[in-house]
C-alpha cells in the first residue's frame, strides 16, 4: 500500500472555512481520492494564509518538510487537491514538482491526475500548467485591486485595520451575495483622543513621543489593547481618513462628512509640522525638533552672519546677595555653532541673551496682532482678492474688449460679403473668405484667453474664501496669546514667522510667513 503525504493551502485566512477552495474541502477530497486508489495517508501539511504566487518554496515550511521526507524515503505520493496548491510561481513551481518526481515521488492532483515526466511533452505541459496558474493569480490580484479602488471611490471602507477613532457597525448595507456587511463609523470615545492628538501637535507644539507618553499615562490603548507608540501617533497624524477621505490603492474617496473627525485645514497644518520634523527637511525647518524645550524661538532663529540655525542653551547659577543669602537664577542663550563650537566661519557674536531676543520678537508679534485685528474680516478678504486677482482681471477685461472689437469687425465683414454676392464690393470672394477665416481664428484665440482668465479669477475667489478661517485663527491668537503656555506661543510664532535672524548689536530681522503677510500693508521684514 502506497504511503501518501498531503498538502493543503489557502492564500488568505478568510478561505480556511468559508470559500469553495477552503481547507476542509481540500482535505475531504484528498481522503476520498486516496481511499479509492487504495493508498494510505501518513502525513498532512496545512498552509493557511500563504500566497502561492508571492511566497517562494524555500520560505514555506510545509514544502521544506515534504522535501526532507522525500529525501528520507518516508512517503511515495504527494497528493494535492489541485497542482496550484503546490505554488503559482511560473519560473519555480514546475521545477519543484519535477524535483519530487526525480526523488521517486509520484505527484498527484485530485482534479488533474498524475504529473509525469516521461517525455518532452510532459515537461512542456507541466510548465504551461503553472504558467497559466501564475497568470490567473495575476488576473485575480488585479481584479481584487480594481474592486478595492472602486469601493474606495464609492466611499466604502473595504480593507485593512480599522483606524483608531473608528469602528465597524452594521447599517443595513448588503453585499452582492445578499449578506449584511459592516460600515465604518466614528467611535466618539476614541475620536476625542484623535482631536487631542492633532490639537497637541498643531497648537501646543508637542512631539509624538510626548503625546504617546501623555496618553499612555491616561490609560489610552489601541484596538488591540496595546500602549500607544511613536509611529502609531505619527500614523494617526498622517492619515487623511480623519478629515473624511478613505484612501487605498492610490485612490481617494470623495469627502465623507460623516467620517470627518477634524477639519481639513487642521489636517494640512499637521502635515506641515510632521514634514518639518523629518531629517531631510532640516534646511527648511522653522519649528523646534526638541518639543520639550523651554525655548520660545527654537527652530526658526538663525545667525544673521553665517546663516546657521542658533542653538538654545540654558544653565542655572546662584547669586549671592549682600545679606549672605543665595538667589538662584537661570541664564538662557541662543548660541551660534559656527562661533561657539568652531563649526564654520562666522563674523557674528558667539551667543545672544535669549530673554532680550524673546522680548523683541514678542513685541513685534503683538504689534502684528494689533495691526491685523484692526482690519475687518471683509477688508482682509478684499485685500487678498485685490493682490491675487488684479493681473487676471486685467487680462479678463482686455480679452472681453478684444472680443467685442472682433465682433464689430465680423459684422462689417458679413455686410461686405453680402455686397460681394451682389457684385457691389471692391473685394473678391476669395479675399473675403481669407479675411473671415483669419477673423474667426483671432476670435477663438481671444475666447480661449478669456476663459483662462475667468478660471483664474474663479480660483482666486475660492482662495480668498480660504482666508477667512486663517483670519479667524489669527484673531483668536491675538485674543489669547498672553495666556498661552510657552509651548503654545512657540507653535504660534513658528507658524506666523518664517525666519528670525539675529546679528551683532542685537539687530533682529523678522520675516513673516507669506500666508499672514497679506494681512499687513507693505509688511515684509522688520529690522529692530
Amino acid at each position: 500500500m502506497k504511503r501518501v503525504n498531503c498538502l493543503y493551502r489557502v492564500s488568505t485566512l478568510g478561505q480556511v472555512d468559508v470559500t469553495k477552495d477552503d481547507i476542509p474541502m481540500q482535505k475531504i477530497a484528498c481522503h476520498e481520492f486516496a481511499e479509492r486508489q487504495g493508498w494510505v495517508i501518513t502525513e498532512e501539511y496545512t498552509e493557511k494564509g500563504v500566497s502561492g504566487s508571492k511566497v517562494h518554496a524555500d520560505k514555506r515550511d510545509a514544502i521544506q518538510q515534504l522535501k526532507q521526507n522525500a529525501l528520507n524515503k518516508e512517503f511515495d505520493i504527494l497528493l494535492v487537491f489541485m497542482f496550484d496548491r503546490i505554488g503559482r510561481i511560473d519560473d519555480e513551481t514546475p521545477f519543484v514538482v519535477e524535483w519530487f518526481v526525480e526523488q521517486g515521488i509520484e505527484v498527484w492532483s485530485v482534479q488533474e491526475g498524475e504529473q509525469r515526466f516521461d517525455n518532452h511533452v510532459d515537461k512542456l505541459m507541466n510548465y504551461i500548467r503553472f504558467w497559466q496558474a501564475a497568470g490567473e493569480s495575476a488576473k485575480t490580484s488585479e481584479r481584487i485591486r480594481t474592486r478595492m479602488r472602486q469601493l474606495v471611490e464609492e466611499g466604502i471602507f473595504a480593507k485593512g485595520v480599522v483606524p483608531f477613532g473608528y469602528k465597524l457597525v452594521k447599517r443595513g448595507r448588503l453585499n452582492k451575495k445578499g449578506f449584511e456587511v459592516r460600515d465604518l463609523v466614528i467611535n466618539e470615545e476614541e475620536a476625542l483622543y484623535v482631536r487631542r492628538i492633532f490639537d497637541m501637535t498643531v497648537f501646543k507644539n508637542m512631539g509624538t513621543h510626548v503625546i504617546a507618553q501623555l496618553l499612555n499615562d491616561e490609560g489610552v490603548r489601541t484596538h488591540n489593547g496595546k500602549p500607544l507608540y511613536v509611529t502609531y501617533i505619527k500614523g494617526i497624524l498622517t492619515r487623511k481618513i480623519y478629515c473624511g477621505y478613505i484612501e487605498a490603492g492610490g485612490v481617494s474617496s470623495p469627502k465623507l462628512e460623516e467620517l470627518s473627525i477634524i477639519s481639513e485645514e487642521l489636517w494640512n497644518r499637521a502635515q506641515e509640522i510632521v514634514h518639518q520634523r523629518e531629517r531631510n527637511y532640516a534646511d527648511r525647518r522653522t519649528i523646534s525638533i526638541r518639543t520639550q524645550s523651554e525655548s520660545l524661538l527654537s527652530g526658526n532663529i538663525f545667525c544673521a552672519h553665517c546663516g546657521r540655525r542658533l542653538v538654545y542653551t540654558s544653565f542655572d547659577k546662584n547669586y549671592e546677595r549682600k545679606d549672605g543669602g543665595i538667589t538662584p537664577y537661570r541664564i538662557r542663550r541662543y548660541q551660534c555653532a559656527s562661533r561657539t563650537w568652531k563649526r564654520g566661519e562666522c563674523s557674528g557674536s558667539a551667543s545672544y541673551k535669549a530673554d532680550r531676543v524673546d522680548e523683541v520678537v514678542l513685541a513685534v508679534v503683538k504689534d502684528v496682532f494689533s495691526r491685523i485685528t484692526d482690519v475687518p474680516e471683509t477688508t482682509a478678504v478684499e485685500t487678498k482678492l485685490k493682490t491675487q486677482l488684479s493681473e487676471a482681471k486685467a487680462v479678463q477685461k482686455k480679452q472681453a474688449m478684444q472680443l467685442e472689437k472682433l465682433g464689430r469687425q465680423q459684422e462689417k465683414l458679413q455686410l461686405e460679403i453680402a455686397s460681394s454676392l451682389t457684385g457691389d464690393s471692391i473685394y473678391t470672394a476669395d479675399d473675403l473668405a481669407i479675411a473671415l477665416r483669419t477673423l474667426k481664428s483671432k476670435m477663438i484665440e481671444a475666447e480661449m484667453k478669456l476663459e483662462e482668465a475667468n478660471q483664474v479669477v474663479e480660483k482666486g475667489k475660492q482662495a480668498a474664501e480660504a482666508v477667512i478661517p486663517m483670519y479667524n485663527r489669527f484673531v483668536s491668537w491675538a485674543n489669547t496669546f498672553d495666556e498661552m503656555s510657552v509651548l503654545e506661543k512657540r507653535a504660534v510664532i513658528s507658524e506666523l514667522i518664517s525666519r528670525i535672524e539675529v546679528g551683532k548689536g542685537y539687530e533682529i530681522n523678522i520675516t513673516l510667513n507669506i500666508d499672514y503677510e497679506q494681512f499687513c500693508d507693505s509688511w515684509n521684514a522688520v529690522a529692530v
